[in-house]
């Protein structure tokens, strides 16, 4: 029993809260230094941010293991073991590549990492680098303080997201699975907002699916003139026609659980903006037109030839196949052509009810107790579809307060994060290692 008591003490004595201030100081630090690697995909050369997480990750006596897989990309592993070995781990899923910027239309150096007036600006401050961050230090908190968590927890930073991933996650999928075999995963997708769900009201939006990509390429085929003489076979008028009926190829999708879930909670009351209209039903965008003859192109030559794209996102168990059936019979022209261009998939959307979004759900209420927390779909594409399909329960959640015009910022312009938000979320994953799940 002698022997047993100080064995008995450690377990009933919580472990000290860390000093916030320093982690604070520490954590925004690393991400400003974090931001001024321009990790640009393509190329998507993320051997020196690989680097950095590695010596902070060696620093607090945690063994990352880089992954080169071409070109300079470069993954990124390291494991935290649990207590209990039989389950399987908890995997923190962020990535080191952002896209391009136009540095004309930024205020501030979009890779200067710089704070201002509350804000941290830079490319990936938003996604995902403000996150991946968040998980870094969560995680070396937890190796800091001793606390063992309940299970493994993994973090894989992947190189190469905004490419489909074929150098990150399905590389790692690929050629490591054992290493990433995981039962839940939390990647990007949600995020708390006062006015992007629901007006005036603290929501945070946990991302449990997504919308199926499937990009369509269009061509007309007409007949090659002189401008100056107009002709029905214009292969310009005969896309534009194309293009209108393709539009309007109407929705006959069933209500979403997820969907009517988000309605529930938020008593029916969604914000009317474009993320909303997104996830309640399938979309398309026009994305490209192209036609014309010479470079530059005559204007006084009509080309026999035009090309759009549209990118098409569907709703969870829908049907591309029929989706686009339907789409060439509204067109219904043999001088047009419609094309699949990518290779949708539809794993499903995620249990919504385990106990780690309990989990998560509590550790957000800590620190915002008026908070809804929610399911949600999110309209755009994560590398948690890829995990999905191999069985895993992934959510996504970047645990920060921000507005639409912050979320605007994602592959836009002047991108940005609040400064007390992000370190807001370091608590809320902090938080949620130690607990049981």
């Amino acid at each position: 029993m002698k022997l047993l008591l100080p064995f008995l003490l450690a377990l009933a004595t919580p472990a000290a809260e860390p000093d916030w201030a320093d982690v604070d100081r520490r954590a925004l630090a690393f991400l400003q230094s974090y931001i001024r690697i321009p990790s640009i995909n393509p190329p998507a050369d993320t051997g020196k941010a690989a680097e950095l997480f590695k010596a902070e990750l060696e620093r607090n006596g945690l063994a990352p293991k880089l992954y080169p897989v071409k070109d300079g990309m470069v993954n990124l592993l390291v494991r935290l073991p649990g207590r209990d070995r039989t389950k399987k781990p908890l995997l923190l899923l962020n990535h080191f590549d952002v896209v391009p910027v136009d540095p004309k239309a930024w205020r501030l150096d979009p890779f200067g990492g710089i704070v201002k007036d509350g804000w941290i600006w830079g490319r990936g401050a938003m996604d995902m680098k403000g996150t991946g961050v968040m998980h870094l230090f969560a995680l070396i908190l937890l190796k800091q303080s001793g606390i063992t968590p309940a299970r493994d927890i993994v973090m894989l930073s992947t190189a190469d997201e905004e490419t489909n991933g074929i150098n990150g996650i399905r590389y790692m999928i690929q050629n490591h699975w054992k290493e990433i075999d995981a039962e839940y995963v939390l990647d990007e997708g949600g995020f708390g907002s006062r006015d992007v769900y629901s007006s005036n009201k603290l929501v945070f939006g946990i991302s449990v699916g997504e919308k199926q990509a499937a990009w369509v390429r269009i061509t007309a085929k007409g007949t090659a003139a002189h401008g100056s003489q107009p002709i029905p076979e214009n292969a310009n008028t005969i896309i534009l026609e194309a293009i209108r009926k393709a539009l309007n190829t109407p929705d006959r999708g069933k209500p979403n659980p997820v969907v009517e879930a988000m309605r529930t909670n938020l008593q029916g009351q969604f914000s009317d903006n474009k993320f909303i209209r997104a996830i309640q039903g399938n979309t398309m965008s026009l994305t490209t037109l192209s036609s014309g003859v010479g470079s530059p192109v005559k204007v006084n030559v009509i080309p026999s030839t035009a090309v759009a794209t549209l990118d098409c996102r569907l709703m969870p168990g829908v049907n591309p196949a029929e989706f686009f059936s339907e789409m060439r019979a509204r067109i219904n022209d043999p001088r047009v052509t419609v094309e699949q261009i990518s290779d949708p998939a539809d794993p499903g959307v995620s249990n919504m009810d385990t106990p780690l979004f309990r989990a998560l759900r509590a550790s957000i209420l800590k620190q915002h107790p008026t908070a809804v927390v929610t399911p949600i779909l999110i309209p755009y594409a994560t590398d948690s579809v890829r995990l999905r399909m191999k069985g895993v329960i992934a959510y996504g959640i970047s645990p920060m307060v921000v507005d639409a015009a912050t979320v605007a910022t994602m592959h836009s312009d002047e991108e940005r994060i609040p400064v007390s938000e992000f370190h807001r979320g370091v608590r809320i994953f902090h938080d949620l290692l130690k607990s049981e799940f």
